[in-house]
């Protein structure tokens, strides 16, 4: 345990034998049947105060212990019934306490079992002292026990309401973290399997004629760079995974890729190759749209090229566009001639998240994303919305279409 773990627990514990000792302090001068009930209400008072599990034994199973010594108690007591309603107001308390952290804390499968001891332990408790009176018997254990039924409940439905609670927080983080594996894994789906493409790709065209030296060194400097590229995305995602702190270096030191890299992205997938990429950012936003939108943006036109490189052989030409549009908007194209041989479809099978996962993050920021065939080939297309740009009063031609939504 770290120190301040151990502080806390050394703490509890100290307060939970202290109480302990209190309660049974009265039974010095009490006669020795006393010493029954306050060594039952002591421990109940311990109970519920201690840091479970113990060692080897759980909350579940001390609770259970204490239930059934408290009946057992309430069975064989031989004092009169002046001292079982002394300490009936400090054991009392404690059961209702210690069922309100059972209903809590106490696992799904021993829950329903410990509580109803717990409960019962706390309503038949009254009875120590009714059936050793002089008065009505029955009446009075009629009327004491169903006046101990509402402070049950109420300590009952305490328990229960911070058992939800905790059961949400659970449920809450059990989501943050699924969010962030599909986050890393959509990012080395997007920009390391990216890098791989490109350099399995290189490698197979490289086995269709021979290369001279001057050519292999050309070829080995592209899948080093390629590699080294997948390294860097790799080695951020390891950074994500450690970053337990949450303090935001790692928001800091991560790459955020923008709209503007796009003219880098689309050289670096046409050089070395026949296949002809064009970007052309002319009608884009003069200003930046957000980082998330950016990098939306930004891994959309990845996918497209990755998909491009692993299905569309027969492509030549390939066309990026980012304009401004009504809405105010930003359309992110994405267009091929790879005619029907190279047609993709947004729900593949196997390939990791691809356009499935981007259209998910797409539709987050209010936006859509499409993709089918064209007259010459493919098309992707993407419109994010972008509060705060000025919307164009013309356009300088025609929207980009995949021909289908």
């Amino acid at each position: 345990m770290r120190t301040g773990t151990v502080s806390t627990w050394r703490n509890t514990h100290l307060l939970a034998a202290l109480l302990a000792f209190l309660v049974l302090c009265p039974a010095f001068i009490a006669p020795l049947p006393g010493w029954v009930v306050a060594g039952t209400a002591a421990l109940a008072t311990a109970v519920p105060l201690i840091r479970w599990p113990l060692r080897r034994v759980s909350l579940a199973h001390a609770a259970a212990g204490t239930a059934a010594l408290s009946l057992l108690v309430d069975v064989v007591y031989p004092g009169p019934a002046g001292l079982a309603l002394f300490w009936m107001f400090f054991e009392m308390p404690a059961l209702l306490l210690l069922l309100g952290r059972v209903i809590r804390s106490v696992p799904d499968r021993l829950v329903v079992v410990t509580a109803t001891a717990c409960a019962a332990a706390a309503l038949l408790l009254p009875l120590r002292f009714t059936l050793r009176d002089d008065g009505p018997v029955l009446e009075l254990s009629i009327i004491t026990v169903a006046l101990t039924m509402f402070p049950v409940v109420v300590a009952a439905g305490i328990g229960g309401y911070l058992r939800s609670l905790d059961m949400r927080r659970v449920r809450a983080v059990n989501e943050a973290r699924r969010e962030q594996r599909l986050r890393v894994a959509a990012d080395l789906h997007d920009f390391v399997a990216h890098e791989v493409t490109g350099i399995v790709l290189e490698a197979q065209a490289a086995q269709w004629e021979p290369l001279d030296a001057e050519q292999a060194r050309t070829l080995l400097a592209r899948i080093e760079a390629a590699g080294l590229r997948a390294l860097d995305s790799m080695d951020h995602t390891v950074q994500t995974l450690r970053d337990v702190g949450g303090d935001g270096d790692r928001a800091a030191s991560a790459r955020v890729y923008r709209l503007a890299d796009l003219p880098e992205l689309v050289n670096r997938f046409s050089s070395g190759s026949s296949l002809r990429a064009v970007a052309d950012l002319a009608d884009g936003p003069e200003a930046t749209i957000g980082a998330e939108r950016e990098a939306v943006g930004y891994a959309v036109v990845l996918e497209a090229l990755t998909n491009v490189r692993r299905h569309a052989y027969r492509a030549t030409e390939v066309q990026v566009r980012v304009r401004t549009v009504p809405g105010p908007a930003v359309e992110i194209g994405v267009t091929d001639n790879g005619r029907t041989a190279g047609a993709l479809t947004v729900r593949r099978v196997g390939g990791g998240t691809g356009l499935v996962g981007l259209e998910e993050r797409v539709r987050a920021l209010g936006g859509e994303l499409s993709a089918g065939r064209t007259e010459t080939g493919w098309c992707v297309r993407c419109v994010i919305p972008a509060p705060g740009l000025i919307e164009p009063k013309h356009t300088s031609g025609p929207s980009v279409s995949p021909g289908i939504a």
